[in-house]
């Protein structure tokens, strides 16, 4: 009776020769086993891509843990698990990555945004006052990240973002549509070549800054290596826009970067050797140096 009962119950999900259903909490299990070869987050990697399979929160996938996965969801989970075996960044695969607490849709024509980069965003927010009306612009938008970050704690503020890549700017304007910040303006261009004539109170720039040879480069083989590599020292980027940052700024105005870790002082150097002060570091959450602010001394400011 009981061989009958279990043979009547799994006769949709497991004809005759092949196996029951696995658990979610079995397929996870699994999942995460074998992401450890490629991810220093394999339990999480695992979470995310089945959640987005199902449809679920992290947090129903455990209290469902015991339910049966269907063998299409199965299917399309194990697609998934390959391509991160590939290298394919997690956020590619589910088309959504958050950052400053905004869903931002992200594509292979964007960098995935960083939990560091919040670090920018944070340490520009420190200094500009909420009620003041200001112009900032953002170098090398990619996904909009910073420039929609930015845009939502200051409202008063005129917010342009700049990329050289026009799919990266269309995933930008779909992300400020999306957060209901339509007000932000977009330019296609390199660097200060898309505002030609402008100025600005605070540029920020998340550049590329790997170097060419590094190894890096091959575990982000799948973002786009316009937005991580200037050259062979990997400072290209920042040498470049601050040898024009002081034509776009307002006088003592704000210039931010997002940098390497070991990057640090070579940037403090670029920026005093052009005239800017006040130059300060920014650790992140791991306690690693990785954003750098100056203020531009105009020549006026010197003599007084």
């Amino acid at each position: 009776m009981s061989t009958h009962a279990n043979r009547g119950r799994n006769a949709d999900t497991a004809p005759r020769g092949e196996t029951a259903p696995r658990s979610i909490a079995g397929v996870l299990q699994e999942a995460a086993r074998t992401l450890g070869a490629c991810s220093d987050s394999p339990r999480l990697d695992a979470e995310v891509l089945l959640g987005h399979v199902l449809r679920r929160s992290r947090a129903g996938l455990v209290a469902d843990g015991d339910r049966p996965l269907a063998r299409p969801d199965e299917s399309a989970y194990a697609d998934l698990i390959a391509a991160r075996l590939g290298g394919a960044p997690v956020a590619y695969l589910t088309g959504v990555r958050e950052f400053w607490s905004l869903p931002l849709r992200v594509s292979p024509a964007v960098l995935v945004p960083r939990p560091e980069t919040e670090t920018l965003v944070a340490a520009v927010l420190a200094v500009v006052p909420v009620d003041r009306d200001c112009a900032i612009l953002d170098l090398g938008t990619g996904s909009g990240a910073i420039a929609i970050a930015l845009a939502r704690e200051r409202p008063r503020a005129r917010v342009t973002g700049t990329d050289l890549s026009a799919a990266a700017l269309a995933v930008a304007v779909d992300n400020a549509r999306l957060c209901g910040l339509p007000r932000i303006v977009w330019r296609q261009g390199a660097w200060f070549d898309a505002v030609p004539g402008e100025r600005f109170d605070v540029i920020v720039s998340n550049p590329p800054y790997v170097a060419a040879d590094d190894a890096a480069l091959g575990r982000l083989k799948a973002e786009p290596l316009l937005a991580l590599t200037p050259g062979a020292t990997g400072l290209e980027a920042f040498a470049a826009i601050i040898a024009r940052a002081s034509e776009y700024l307002h006088p003592s105005g704000l210039l931010g970067f997002e940098h390497g870790a070991g990057q640090a002082p070579d940037v403090a150097a670029l920026l005093a050797r052009a005239g800017f002060a006040q130059i300060r570091l920014h650790e992140d959450q791991a306690g690693l140096p990785r954003v750098t602010l100056a203020n531009f001394q105009s020549s006026n400011e010197d003599a007084s």
